[in-house]
């Protein structure tokens, strides 16, 4: 703590310093906000409990539940006058959530319990010190000036403490000497005060090394996701061309192998091959070139939609934009496409949007019974903003089918967001954030 850094640094020069007017209105602050901060805790709570077994204090119980969050955002903006380095928020950011996502996402973090704990000494504990050392501040600023108070009032006497009238400035020099040890006392006091605050905001309002671990945890799994993706879809592409395109080129084969026996000009050996007569092995041979040629042309088909799901031509040469608006054209479902991109993207960003957003559209036509899709997308702030949104039941559950799962993963290796907001009824909304740099 810095406070405390400086007190060690110079014990003896410290209540000269800037440090202890900054302690002092940090404490302030803490003394005002704590009583406001405990009513508020304290009206949501019995309101609450009290009106809860007939559902109408569920709402206040679940806003006390949350109430951490914006006493601690307080809290870290007030530390900043004692304590340069911030404290970081703790919580994931959500950009374009829904509310019950925030809520749901919010309720499962362990920093919102954390900050709710904090909020409750906030209020109780810390408030309590702090009211203590302003009011030993306020008196002992009052004795420190009690000599000028008692010479301003004079021919009268001044009574400074109960029982006692001071009759003139000379007489409340003892009271002056005492509010100066006062005013050093807090100044220590103080300081020390503010550290421990710091302290237990470090503790309670910032990230833990076990968010930090439930994170590595998360990419560990997502990379292993992201592996058995790969070797799926490198399966998939060997079975699409053992049983497509290899089949194909193997019928090419045996038919451009009848035609060669066909063109050599054989002898005719039976009967059936004499009645025949000339010229009806070129014709013959003719058929079987002209199949040869259909069956090379449905193998060619076949190999080029297979690179086309691997990586489409248009996407490398003409960008994001031009490569979904080739997939609208194809789309059973109508799909209007609404892109503004100042400058081609990195490879990786424009892969991932591109791969996101038919994935999004084929769940589209799958599952969703829509009749219109829009595609949105903006670079905004250094980060690409893809938006998909279809008009169809929804109710779609992310973690229900493994291409939106894997998507999220290749997102997330990108330090990029996938959000899908799908209430009953409609409309599904799939979000995709990616900073533009592309690492």
């Amino acid at each position: 703590m810095a406070v405390w850094a400086a007190l060690r640094a110079r014990p003896l020069r410290f209540p000269l310093t800037g440090w202890v007017p900054r302690c002092w209105a940090h404490l302030l602050g803490g003394a005002l906000l704590g009583p406001l901060l405990l009513a508020v805790l304290a009206v949501l709570l019995v309101v609450g409990t009290g009106l809860s077994v007939v559902g109408i204090g569920l709402p206040l119980l679940l806003a006390l539940a949350l109430a951490g969050i914006p006493a601690a955002a307080v809290q870290r903006w007030r530390l900043r006058l004692v304590e340069p380095v911030p404290v970081p928020d703790p919580h994931r950011r959500l950009p374009g959530a829904g509310r019950r996502a925030r809520i749901r996402t919010r309720l499962r973090e362990r920093a919102t319990w954390r900050e709710l704990a904090h909020a409750g000494l906030a209020s109780t504990v810390l408030a309590t010190a702090s009211l203590g050392c302003t009011a030993l501040l306020l008196l002992s600023g009052a004795f420190a000036l009690s000599p000028l108070v008692v010479w301003a009032l004079a021919p009268e006497t001044v009574m400074l403490v109960p029982g006692y009238a001071v009759p003139g400035p000379a007489a409340a020099l003892p009271f002056s000497a005492a509010g100066l040890a006062g005013l050093l006392l807090c100044a220590y006091a103080g300081a020390l005060l503010a550290g421990a605050e710091v302290a237990l905001a470090r503790f309670l309002l910032g990230p833990r090394e076990d968010d930090l671990g439930r994170q590595v945890l998360e990419l560990t799994r997502s990379r292993a996701r992201l592996a058995d993706a790969f070797e799926a879809e490198r399966r998939r592409i060997e079975r699409d061309l053992h049983d497509g395109a290899q089949q194909q080129l193997v019928a090419l084969s045996m038919t451009l192998g009848l035609a060669e026996y066909e063109l050599r000009g054989r002898e005719p050996r039976g009967r059936e091959e004499r009645a025949e007569g000339p010229g009806s092995g070129e014709e013959r041979a003719a058929e079987l070139v002209a199949r040869a040629r259909g069956e090379a042309r449905q193998a060619l088909e076949q190999l080029r939609s297979l690179v086309r799901g691997i990586h489409p031509q248009v996407l490398t040469d003409h960008g994001l934009a031009a490569a979904v608006a080739e997939v609208a054209l194809h789309h059973p479902i109508p799909v209007a496409t609404d892109f503004e991109l100042p400058e081609r993207l990195p490879a990786p960003v424009e892969t991932t949007a591109y791969f996101t957003v038919t994935e999004a559209l084929t769940n589209a036509a799958k599952h969703s019974g829509a009749t219109a899709i829009t595609v949105h997308g903006r670079v905004a702030a250094g980060r690409l903003v893809v938006q998909v949104t279809d008009d169809g039941r929804g109710g779609a559950d992310p973690a229900a089918g493994a291409g939106l799962a894997g998507l999220a993963d290749r997102v997330a290796l990108l330090r990029g967001r996938l959000m899908v907001t799908s209430p009953k009824g409609g409309p599904t909304t799939l979000r995709l954030e990616v900073p533009c740099s592309g690492s």
